[in-house]
């Protein structure tokens, strides 16, 4: 009897859950149509990690309901996808929740979608992001459940009018980076339910409307980087459950509405890069953790309550007109202070540190403060950057700075400090970048300065400093740039640190003798400066082996015999001074002697013939009886092996290039030195002759040289093979790729007008003309755009540079080294790339303390060749960066009066100057000091584009507008530069595409 009940009870249990999984499997047209969407899918990509055999809710990116019933999202986000024709069929899973496409290649959303889609009771979200998306706005009428809509990083414009009326639902909004214009869209459904609104980085203008309020659970709002003007309404303090704010890049004007300390929730507002005027409303950080509000015109003194708030961590005020003295006290959460580019006087709160526990970054630079540095500082000890540069600053350098042993970079140059060198900064092992340039400082160079082993660049020229360079310098191995000019330095120069490679600078100095042999080690370097010493002597050869080298200064010192012949892209500067060089390319003198040994030569060179024919004819018989008594010792072991082509792989699908590339030639022409045409950072371009005739570029990869590992190689092809699908005129994509067991090697197209620098900085006296500078800045910043806009994730650069941007013709430019990003380790880097970030002149001022590759330093760097572009000059110069040249040379100065900066060869008429002056504004603005007050690549190309359209004609209806304009920020009357300023940023977008 209990057998029995035993059996009847798990009989039932059996049966339980048969009809379980019975229950729990998908129904038949869901089934069918997953499997519809397979077939469809899987001839697109090859990316999709499905199989047909197995259940769909065990597939990748497929979720269930609980029991696997029903499907309730799809994610097929980042698989290549570039035909939308299997978006309607994902219609047919009526149980669809959640549908995320982002990162793919799609450019449109067929109508078939919305008719089979929009019945779908339950459909919560939809993710078209990064895609390519163009056209008009879809309406989503028939989505009334929607929550969640992201149609963000695409390529949708016009006007938004009810095209999202009809989602009663929605609570989250993005539509960012996109080209929509018109006004800020006010119908985003009836109900009001919206909770986060992304717009930033579109084309919108006209005011932020007050409607807005009227979304009261509104937690987001991000208008960032649009066109917006007017001011900031007082209504939007009736959004009580706001969070974040961010106005940023736009041209809102009038003062910071004081309502906004009334909203408990606010968080974050940012509002930098504007034109809001007036004082800071105090109270206004009462509830806030984040305020920027740089790159304004904000006046008066800084609010005795702002900075002392308990939930405040960050304040950026840096950019602005504020003056006064800096408050006393301040929050104990604060991470970061940002005051620099002001008009604050008196001196650093001694107390400042009492309760700053927390303080990373301390920026107080371009100011009027004084006085000496308050030995309290010490008490800073999260402290990573300390920033006084460029104030009043006096006393002798307080030896408690040594105690700040997280900092990382220490910047105080172009102040007035005395006294000796503090021993104890040498203590800090973190620091990174070391500056006390252009003070008063004396004494010697402590030796123990070579414990700072993470130092990248220090700076002490300017001063008094004398006596000799430490002989032990040579250790600090992380060292990339040193600059010790200006000072009274004397005695011998010591061995260098080997990966010195921005600029050794030891000009005005007392050094003499030979410039000494040790320096031909630098074989990074590319600025030498040795002017104004008393060097005599010949100037070396192995000068002109140094592969990196971009300029050698020698003036003013006693050098004397010949120049040697350096390599087209070095400029040698020799003059004044060193009254004993010759050239004996030039000189009469060479030629008469030339005249006189012409026949002793050729008799020598009959004799050398001659001999050589007759070594050449034993060795050749030599050769051939070894080879009879040895067949397998066909090379010779005094000649270097040639390489061993492991894989050979041609990524393009074109025909032409298919049948043209030749694995075997390519690896004959990459075993000789004599096909180098271009070095750039961290790559070898060879020129390569396929047997067809056909022409390409061969860039050389070192596996051992800071770029790979052996283990690498499957993925190194993986990566490759992804960046040769990219598909645009303006990057350099490779076409194959070959390995060997120490190299890789890329093909490209070949760039017949060589690299910008070269045809930009040549010396053959031609002038590239206005028409083609402008191709080429908006061409590069196409490429650079779509290289951080891709669909998989941005591409960074790690050395964008006029050298690597390569040109197929004179108006075609394209940007090469784009696989660095992809395939470079730098953790396993034996040279200088988990360093440095770029070429000297490039490189954004940031990374000195943060050691990290990002869009906004890419911005940087192409700001630095619109400068080259539009001033004709190096991103180097004498010692001097071109940005931080044109900066000071535009500081405080009306912008119709900037044309001093320009290059003078260019013959333009006055539209095509007021185009250069309008670009020269936006390049201004990519080397801006603060990364976040750089705009994307993406705002950087619309304003290039657009501006074309600025005339002098425009200029003047602008100048019309602004004299209807209220008094600025400096009083009654706006200053003229302001309304200049003003009127171009109006031209630059009347007719953006």
């Amino acid at each position: 009897m209990g057998n029995s009940r035993y059996v009847a009870s798990f009989c039932l249990l059996f049966l339980f859950i048969l009809s379980s999984s019975v229950l729990a499997q998908l129904s038949s047209n869901q089934k069918s149509a997953m499997d519809n969407l397979y077939e469809l899918l899987q001839n697109q990509t090859l990316a999709l990690p499905w199989s047909a055999t197995a259940d769909p809710c065990s597939w990748a990116g497929v979720t269930c309901s609980a029991g696997n019933s029903t499907i309730t999202e799809l994610s097929l986000s980042n698989y290549g996808l570039h035909n939308s024709n299997f978006l309607p069929l994902v219609c047919k899973i009526d149980t669809l929740e959640a549908l995320d496409v982002s990162k793919n290649s799609l450019s449109l959303i067929p109508d078939g979608f919305f008719k089979s889609c929009e019945n779908i009771e339950g459909f919560k979200l939809l993710n078209f992001s990064w895609n390519g998306l163009s056209g008009l706005l879809p309406s989503f009428s028939g989505f009334s459940s929607l929550q969640s809509l992201d149609l963000s990083y695409n390529l949708l414009s016009g006007v938004i009018q009810l095209q999202l009326d009809g989602l009663d639902d929605l609570k989250s909004l993005n539509l960012s980076f996109n080209k929509f214009n018109g006004s800020i869209p006010i119908n985003l459904g009836k109900s009001n339910a919206l909770e986060q609104l992304h717009l930033s980085t579109n084309l919108f203008e006209g005011l932020i409307p007050e409607e807005l309020a009227n979304y009261s659970n509104l937690t987001l709002i991000d208008l960032s980087n649009n066109k917006l003007s007017g001011n900031l309404s007082s209504t939007i303090g009736k959004l009580l459950n706001l969070e974040v704010l961010l106005l940023s890049s736009n041209s809102l004007t009038g003062e910071i509405p004081s309502i906004l300390s009334n909203i408990p929730t606010l968080k974050r507002f940012a509002a930098n890069q504007n034109r809001f005027n007036g004082g800071i409303p105090s109270g206004i950080t009462k509830y806030l953790k984040n305020l920027d509000l740089s790159y304004n015109y904000l006046s008066e003194s800084i609010p005795n309550d702002l900075l002392c708030q308990p939930n405040l961590q960050t304040v950026d005020l840096s950019y602005n007109l504020l003056e006064g003295p800096i408050p006393k006290t301040m929050s104990s959460n604060l991470t970061r202070l940002r005051l620099g580019s002001n008009f604050l006087n008196g001196s650093i709160p001694s107390a400042i540190c009492d309760k700053l526990q927390n303080l990373v970054y301390l920026e107080l630079e371009n100011n009027s403060l004084g006085g000496s540095i308050p030995r309290g500082l010490r008490s800073c000890n999260s402290l990573q950057l300390l920033s006084l540069a460029q104030n009043h600053f006096n006393g002798e350098l307080p030896r408690e700075l040594g105690d700040l042993r997280q900092l990382q970079g220490l910047v105080l140059q172009a102040n007035n400090f005395i006294g000796e060198f503090p021993s104890e900064i040498t203590q800090l092992s973190r620091l990174s970048v070391l500056n006390i340039s252009w003070n008063m400082i004396n004494g010697t160079i402590p030796s123990s300065i070579s414990s700072l082993k993470n130092l990248v660049s220090l700076d002490l020229q300017g001063n008094n400093l004398s006596g000799s360079i430490p002989s032990n310098i040579a250790d600090m191995n992380s060292l990339m740039e040193l600059q010790l000019g200006k000072n009274n330095l004397r005695g011998s120069i010591p061995l260098m640190p080997l990966k010195l490679q921005y600029t050794l600078n030891f000009s005005n100095n007392l050094f003499e003798g030979t410039i000494p042999q040790s320096l031909q080690s630098l074989r990074q370097l590319e600025v030498l400066d040795l002017s104004n010493n008393n060097f005599s002597g010949k100037i070396p050869d192995f000068l002109t082996k140094m592969d990196s080298l971009t300029q050698l200064l020698l003036a003013n010192n006693n050098l004397s015999g010949s120049v040697p012949t350096f390599n087209s892209r070095v400029t040698v500067t020799t003059k004044p001074g060193n009254l004993g060089l010759t050239n004996l390319t030039t000189t009469a003198s060479t030629a008469s002697h030339h005249k006189k040994t012409s026949i002793t030569v050729l008799l020598a060179l009959v004799f050398a013939a001659v001999i050589a024919g007759l070594l050449c004819v034993v060795s050749l018989l030599l050769s051939r009886r070894c080879c009879r008594k040895n067949n397998g010792e066909v090379q010779s072991r005094d000649d270097p092996p040639s390489p061993y082509l492991m894989e050979g792989y041609v990524l393009t699908a074109n025909g032409i290039y298919r049948s043209a590339i030749n694995f075997n030639k390519a690896m004959e022409v990459v075993s000789n030195p004599l096909n180098i045409l271009l070095k750039t950072r961290f790559s070898t371009y060879f020129e390569a002759v396929m047997p067809s005739g056909a022409r390409y570029f061969i860039k050389k990869l070192n596996w051992s040289d800071k770029i790979f590992q052996p283990g690498s190689l499957e993925n190194f092809g993986q990566e490759i093979k992804v960046l040769g699908k990219l598909h645009n005129a303006n990057i350099m994509a490779p076409l194959a790729y070959m390995l060997t067991t120490d190299s890789a090697y890329l093909f490209y197209e070949f760039a017949y007008e060589g690299s910008l620098c070269d045809v930009l900085h040549s010396s053959s006296g031609t002038t590239l003309d206005w028409a083609s500078r402008y191709c080429i800045a908006t061409g590069v910043a196409r490429g650079l755009a779509f290289l951080h806009g891709c669909p998989s994730g941005p591409i960074l650069l790690f050395d964008l540079s006029s050298r690597s941007i390569l040109l197929k013709s004179i108006t075609e430019p394209q940007i090469g080294d784009i696989e660095l990003y992809k395939v470079i380790d730098p953790s396993k880097s034996t040279g200088s790339i988990s360093a440095v970030a770029g070429s000297v002149g490039y490189i954004p001022p940031e990374y000195a303390y943060t050691m990290r590759i990002t869009m906004a330093g890419n911005v940087y760097s192409f700001g630095v060749i619109l400068l080259e572009l539009l001033t004709g000059k190096p991103a180097v110069s004498e010692g001097t960066e071109l940005a931080k040249w044109v900066l000071s040379k535009s500081a405080h100065q009306q912008l119709q009066h900037r044309d001093h900066l320009l290059d003078f060869r260019l013959k333009t008429s006055p539209a095509a100057k007021t185009q250069m002056l309008v670009m020269l504004e936006i390049a201004l603005a990519c080397v801006s000091f603060s990364p976040e007050a750089r705009p994307t690549m993406k705002s950087v190309l619309w304003r290039l584009l657009n501006a074309r359209f600025a005339s002098v004609g425009e200029l003047r209806i602008a100048f019309s507008i602004l004299s209807s304009f209220p008094s600025g920020p400096y009083g009654s009357s706006q200053r003229t530069a302001d309304k200049v300023l003003y009127c171009f940023s109006l031209c630059a977008i009347l007719n953006l595409d």
